[in-house]
């Protein structure tokens, strides 16, 4: 039983216990993935400090191909994680993405990764030092390496803000 006395996994954070509590229907395990999955997703979304409809609308289509949630429920869960990335911040982040770590596998990890240059591109199709610092930030502790990241990331380099400011 949790210290709160609700039950459950104790490492678990609030934010992921929020998204989880929507998500009763899938397995524990799995809702937990898909909470922080959408979480960081909508860290990479604030990055700027400001979660745009298009972003939104980016993540929604993600987690709904992702996860193969249907309609309503990713909606709901896209807005649960987007309200807990401006609500919580920084206090979360580091907790929420170290628990996406511990129970996703390498290759959600990786599809993650790929998500967040989507989303970061959503906006403007360019990636501002804000967002990429970001990522940078969440790949890092998701346990890639930067040459890892720089492999993903060179896929996404001509939305680069800083290399379009150069040519």
């Amino acid at each position: 039983m949790a210290a709160d006395g609700r039950g459950g996994d104790p490492r678990e954070t609030e934010t992921i216990r929020a998204i989880v509590a929507r998500l009763e229907a899938l397995p524990p395990a799995r809702a937990a993935i898909v909470g922080g999955f959408a979480y960081v997703l909508g860290r990479i979304a604030y990055a700027d400090l400001d979660i745009s409809a298009a972003e939104t609308a980016e993540m929604e289509r993600i987690l709904r191909e992702w996860s193969g949630l249907d309609e309503a429920l990713t909606v709901l869960v896209v807005e649960i994680a987007r309200h807990q990335a401006v609500l919580e911040g920084a206090t979360e982040d580091y907790l929420v993405t170290r628990r996406f770590r511990e129970v996703s596998t390498a290759d959600e990890r990786e599809q993650l990764l790929h998500c967040m240059f989507a989303v970061a591109t959503a906006a403007g199709d360019t990636i501002s030092a804000e967002e990429n610092a970001t990522i940078r930030q969440v790949a890092d502790e998701l346990g890639f390496t930067l040459a890892g990241l720089n492999v993903v990331r060179r896929q996404y380099a001509d939305r680069l803000s800083a290399l379009q400011r150069e040519r």
